[in-house]
């Protein structure tokens, strides 16, 4: 089944090379996911895993600074959370489509239970008692800052629901930087590109939308030999908006269609462990 998805992305997609297309270029699976990818990647870029006690999806917000975003308005706890994720802990309740609920227990079924990657919550009961959040900085011999593994498990079961890799590139078609995040998979991943924006009242809204080629949005990748690459975009628009309600509290909304139809909605609280252990 993994191998029958590699073909199509080779059949349909496109044919690249990761020495000159590197913002599509990143971490791979083997057959079963969770956190095995992680050290065979940070060994073949040269570079190592950080297991420090504590760690943000991003080194800076203020990295992502463009027109329409800008760090400085963003409120305290939202920057927090990117630049020090280890500190938060993660409440989350889910929604799927009635209708495309069926997908998602195939692509459970088939996929995300068997590759423990992508394993979205098809029962709200699930997600009940939370996720874990564990965060690894990758960093170069150099001591350059490479990317940021965070894996996501269901306390409830401990099953994976995401492992990603989190970092900011330029893509092709525009002059800004994103925030790229790769799902490693079986000699591939899916990587998704997101714009940042500022929402009003410090809240942060990502954006990842149809388009062309090179602009945000979500990417199949298949690895061949040496530096070969196949990629295909897929329509999964998505976004996110993280905000402090009115009492004060960290929320996230993720919102997740196919095409023009929406398919789950995912709600976050995130509660900081010191405010949680008072």
């Amino acid at each position: 089944m993994d191998w029958t998805t590699q073909q199509w992305v080779k059949k349909t997609g496109r044919r690249l090379d990761a020495r000159t297309e590197s913002w599509l270029d990143g971490p791979a699976g083997g057959p079963y996911i969770g956190d095995r990818w992680l050290a065979p990647y940070a060994e073949s870029v040269d570079a190592e895993v950080v297991h420090a006690t504590t760690g943000g999806l991003l080194e800076s917000m203020a990295a992502l600074n463009q027109p329409g975003f800008s760090a400085d308005l963003l409120h305290p706890r939202v920057v927090e959370f990117y630049e020090a994720t280890s500190d938060w802990r993660l409440e989350v309740w889910s929604r799927w489509s009635a209708w495309l609920r069926p997908l998602g227990l195939a692509i459970a079924g088939l996929f995300a239970r068997r590759l423990q990657q992508l394993n979205l919550p098809l029962d709200p009961m699930e997600t009940s008692r939370g996720m874990t959040s564990e965060v690894k900085p990758v960093v170069a011999r150099d001591g350059s800052h490479l990317g940021t593994a965070w894996q996501r498990t269901l306390r409830a079961n401990g099953q994976t629901v995401f492992g990603g890799y989190y970092g900011v590139v330029t893509l092709p078609t525009s002059e800004y930087p994103s925030i790229r995040v790769v799902f490693p998979l079986p000699n591939g991943s899916v990587t998704v590109f997101l714009r940042p924006e500022n929402s009003g009242d410090g809240g942060l809204r990502l954006r990842s939308g149809g388009g062309s080629w090179g602009e945000t949005g979500a990417y199949l990748v298949v690895r061949g030999h040496d530096d070969e690459l196949w990629s295909r975009r897929v329509p999964l628009p998505e976004r996110f908006e993280v905000f402090v309600d009115d009492e004060g509290v960290l929320r996230a909304e993720h919102h997740l269609r196919f095409l023009n139809w929406p398919v789950l909605h995912l709600h976050y609280r995130m509660e900081h462990e010191t405010h949680r252990d008072r």
